[in-house]
Formats: structure tokens, sequence, C-alpha cells
């Protein structure tokens, strides 16, 4: 039953939401209603379910002296401060908590965003390198693409804007699609197995 239940629970519940998708009914949105309303009920719960877990894993690490423990400490005690400063003094303009935000949080993920060009920047120079016509014609594309998006590229001819935007609009725009094709598919096939009952990973493995 442990497991059953569950399972049971996913499969009527993705039964009764894809009907109320293809088959909209008064029954179906007034169900759809009450289920908003019990999940705005539930959404305090999944909150505190998530900081036991945080709290677990972290804990773990540190009592275990893993390897690179020291920043699930860095975690936890930011974690606690920026809580702690919220319940304190509120969220709004002004607080320590919208200085904390703007002045670490953003600063942050503005470091690591800069931090991935480089990892793209390296990425990209082991996939243009022209070893082959399939990275000979990646490279060609991108260098034109490029080139189209800055004013230099204009200098240079005015076929190559222009070439830039066919690029973007016609074989670039047509593999985007291909691959939302592909996996709005592979979307369907997995929500097909769970509400089956033939993917049950979600449940933590095994039978």
């Amino acid at each position: 039953m442990k497991r059953q239940i569950p399972l049971l629970i996913v499969i009527i519940l993705g039964f009764i939401f894809a009907i109320h998708t293809f088959v909209p009914h008064k029954a179906s949105a007034d169900f759809y209603d009450w289920y908003q309303t019990w999940m705005k009920a539930i959404s305090p719960f999944m909150v505190l379910l998530g900081i036991m877990s945080l709290f677990m894993v972290n804990t773990a690490k540190i009592r275990r002296k893993v390897p690179n423990w020291q920043y699930s400490v860095v975690t936890l005690l930011s974690l606690i401060v920026t809580g702690a400063i919220g319940f304190i003094w509120g969220t709004q303009e002004g607080t320590p908590f919208m200085w904390t935000f703007k002045n670490i949080q953003l600063p942050m993920g503005a470091t690591m965003f800069s931090l991935l060009a480089f990892y793209i920047a390296s990425a990209a120079y082991k996939a243009f390198r022209a070893r082959s016509l399939e990275a000979t014609v990646l490279l060609a594309a991108a260098i034109i693409v490029m080139l189209g998006q800055v004013p230099i590229g204009m200098a240079i001819s005015k076929w190559i804007p222009e070439v830039s935007n066919w690029i973007l609009n016609v074989p670039n725009l047509a593999a985007k699609r291909g691959i939302a094709l592909g996996v709005g598919l592979g979307m369907t096939a997995t929500s097909l197995k769970i509400l089956l009952g033939i993917e049950r990973t979600y449940l933590g493995g095994g039978e």
C-alpha cells in the first residue's frame, strides 16, 4: 500500500487533468478550481518539506565530512540568515532583505552567467573547428550569423545581414521546431508511461 496509493493518486489525477484539457466541461472546470484551492493550501507544506530536505541533506554531508562539506555550511547559514532577516524586517523595498538580494544574490548570479560565457566560448571553439564537412558548414554559418548581428557585417557587405537572417529564420528555425517537436513527443510518451503505471522511478525506483 505504501507504493500503490501514491501510484493510484498519480494515475487518477493524471487522467482527470488529461480529460479536463481535451474535453472542457463545467464539472472538470469546477474540479480544476477546487484543485487550485487545495494547491494554494498545500504549497506552504511543500516549502517546509523542501527546507527540511535541504537541512537533512546538508547536515548529513557536514556530519560525514564529505569532500567540499564547507559549502553545505555556507548553504545552511545563507538559508537561516536570509530567512531570518526576511521574517524580521519584511521583504519590501529598502529592507535588509532587499539589500541582501540586490548586493549579494544578483551579483552572484551575474558572476555565474559570466563564467558560463567562458564555457560556451570553449565549447564553440571545439565545435567550430573545420575537421569535417558538417563542422565547416557550422563554422561558416556561425561566422555569417555573428557578422550579421554587428555593424561591421553591413560594412563588409549588405548581403551578410540578409543571409544571417535567412539562416536564423529558415534552417535554424526549422531545427528548433524539430527539436521542440521531438521534446513534445518525448514528454507525451513519458506522460503516458506514468499514467499507465509503467514509469515508476518517481516512487523511488524498484518494483
